[in-house]
C-alpha cells in the first residue's frame, strides 16, 4: 500500500466525518507536518498543535487505510487520556500499561480491521509486550486449554490480557495494571520469553524495555505534561461530545456528556460491583446440585396438553383429520433448587483491611453459598454473617491444611476458598486427601497467589476492593 500525503489528509477527513471518539474537534484544529523526526505519530503540545507524521513508518507497518486510522486514534487517545488522568511518574511499566489499553480500546470499538494493525507491528515482539496486541489463534487455544489446568495456573499477567481486550479492563485500571506488570517483569534479559509449544505464555528474562528505545507506537516523550490552549479546548469539546463507553467505567463521572447512554453506575460503587460480579461468577462456575438450597432458578420444562401449539405443526395437522384434539407439544419453566457452593473464608489477620467488604459481600451471595459457610485461620469453624458482622470463633494464623483436612472429611463435590494466598507449603499427600473435589481458591486483589500456584491449586485473583 503506497501512503503518501494526499492519501494521509483524506484519511483523517474520513476520520473527522465519522468522528470515532469524538476525534473531530482536535483533527480540525491540527496542523499536519511530515517527518522522519517522531517514530511513527505525535502531536504537539504548541500553542498552534500540530499532528507529526512519519510517512515511512506509516508504508513500512500499514497494509490498509484502516491501519492508518488506527494510528491516528491511538494517537488521539494518548492526548485525550493524557488529558484527563491523574499525573504521576511515568515508569516503563506504566508506558506499557497505556498502550495496552489504549490498543485494546481500540480493537474492542472496531474489531480486527483496526487492531490487525497492532498485531501486524507486533508480531514477532516477546515477553510482556505481547499486550500491546490481541491474541493469536494459538495463543487464545493455549488460554482455554490451561483455563481450569491445576498443574499450570495462568499468569496473572495473562489474564489481565484477556481482560483488557474483552473490555473487563479499561483506561480506570490503568495504575493497577501498571503496578501488575511491574511486578511480574522479569529483571534480566535471559532469553526472549516469546513463549514456546507447550507454553504460550512463558516469561524468560525479559524485562519492560524503556520506551524511547522505539517499541511502543505514538510519542511517549511528552505523556504526563500539560496541556493548555486550543488543543485544551479541543479535549474538552471532545469530552463534551463523546460518550466515553468503553473507555471509561462511569463515563459521566470524568466530566463526559455520556449521550446517548447514560453511565450504568456511580464510579464509588464500581469497584464493589465488579468484585461482585467476578466473585459471582467463580462461585456460579463450581456451584453442584443442591435441592436443600434456597436460590431458584428458571429452568425448561416440556409438556404436552390438549390445546394447539404454533411449535407443534404435527398436532395441528394431526387435527384437521382426527376426531379428537390432539395433544400438542409446548415449552415452558419452572422453579429448581439452584446450586451451591462450600465456601471457606480466610479469617487471619492479614485479611483485616478488606474483611468488612468481603463479608458484606458475601451476605449478598449468601443465597449460593452453602450451610453451614466455614472460616478459617489455623482451624474450620462454622462460621455465620449476622447484620453485616461475622461471627466465627478462630484463634489467628493462617493454615490451608486444616481447609484440605476439612474438604477430605465432608467431601464437597466443590469447594471454594477466599484467601489472600499467604499459605504454608502444601505437600502433595496432604493435596491428595481432597482430590475427588473441584477446588478453586478466590485470592484477594492485594493478595499473593504464589504458595497457590506451586501447590497446583487453581485460583482467581479478584479486581482491586475500594479503601
Amino acid at each position: 500500500m503506497t501512503i503518501d500525503e494526499p492519501l494521509f489528509r483524506g484519511l483523517v477527513q474520513e476520520l473527522i466525518e465519522d468522528n470515532p471518539f469524538a476525534i473531530r474537534a482536535v483533527l480540525r484544529i491540527l496542523g499536519l507536518v511530515f517527518t522522519d523526526t517522531v517514530p511513527t505519530l505525535a502531536v504537539t503540545c504548541a500553542e498552534r498543535p500540530v499532528l507529526k507524521v512519519n510517512l515511512g513508518c506509516l508504508r513500512a507497518h500499514c497494509a490498509t487505510e484502516d491501519h492508518v486510522k488506527a494510528v491516528i486514534c491511538h494517537e488521539f487517545l494518548h492526548v485525550l487520556l493524557r488529558h484527563t488522568e491523574e499525573k504521576r511518574e511515568l515508569t516503563p511499566a506504566r508506558h506499557l500499561a497505556f498502550d495496552a489499553v489504549i490498543n485494546a480500546i481500540i480493537h474492542r470499538q472496531f474489531g480486527s480491521a483496526y487492531s490487525s494493525m497492532m498485531g501486524r507491528y507486533y508480531a514477532d515482539v516477546s515477553g510482556l509486550l505481547r499486550l500491546l496486541r490481541p491474541m493469536t489463534d494459538f495463543e487464545r487455544a493455549h488460554l482455554n486449554a490451561r483455563r481450569f489446568d491445576r498443574g499450570r495456573p495462568l499468569p496473572q499477567w495473562v489474564r489481565a490480557w484477556e481482560g483488557l481486550y474483552e473490555g473487563r479492563l479499561v483506561a480506570d485500571d490503568l495504575e493497577a495494571l501498571g503496578g501488575d506488570l511491574a511486578r511480574e517483569a522479569p529483571q534480566s534479559g535471559s532469553g526472549r520469553g516469546a513463549g514456546t509449544r507447550s507454553d504460550a505464555f512463558r516469561l524468560d528474562g525479559e524485562p519492560i524495555p524503556d520506551p524511547g528505545a522505539g517499541h511502543l507506537l505514538g510519542n511517549h516523550d511528552e505523556l504526563g505534561g500539560g496541556v493548555d490552549g486550543e488543543l485544551a479546548e479541543a479535549l474538552d469539546q471532545a469530552m463534551r461530545e463523546m460518550n466515553g463507553e468503553g473507555i471509561w467505567r462511569a463515563p459521566k463521572s470524568r466530566g463526559v456528556g455520556a449521550h446517548p447512554y447514560e453511565a450504568l453506575f456511580n464510579a464509588a460503587d464500581e469497584p464493589l460491583r465488579r468484585w461482585k460480579r467476578d466473585t459471582l461468577a467463580v462461585l456460579r462456575r463450581h456451584l453442584v446440585p443442591d435441592r436443600n438450597s434456597r436460590a431458584r432458578r428458571d429452568a425448561p420444562r416440556d409438556y404436552r396438553i390438549p390445546v394447539l401449539s404454533v411449535s407443534d405443526r404435527r398436532a395441528f395437522l394431526r387435527a384437521l383429520w382426527s376426531p379428537y384434539l390432539p395433544e400438542a407439544a409446548w415449552q415452558g419453566t419452572h422453579l429448581l433448587a439452584a446450586g451451591t457452593a462450600q465456601v471457606y473464608l480466610d479469617v487471619s489477620g492479614s485479611m483485616n483491611a478488606e474483611m468488612p467488604l468481603i463479608v458484606g459481600l458475601l451476605g449478598q451471595l449468601s443465597r449460593h453459598i452453602r450451610r453451614p459457610f466455614w472460616a478459617f485461620s489455623d482451624q474450620v469453624v462454622p462460621a455465620t454473617i449476622v447484620n453485616g458482622q461475622l461471627k466465627a470463633a478462630t484463634s489467628g494464623g493462617t493454615s490451608m491444611t486444616c481447609v484440605i483436612e476439612h474438604v477430605a472429611r465432608t467431601r464437597p463435590a466443590a469447594a471454594v476458598v477466599l484467601t489472600d494466598g499467604y499459605i504454608e507449603p502444601l505437600g502433595n499427600k496432604v493435596l491428595q486427601r481432597a482430590a475427588a473435589t473441584r477446588l478453586h481458591a478466590l485470592v484477594t486483589r492485594d493478595g499473593h497467589p504464589a504458595a497457590l500456584a506451586r501447590a497446583g491449586i487453581p485460583y482467581t485473583q479478584l479486581g482491586r476492593l475500594p479503601s
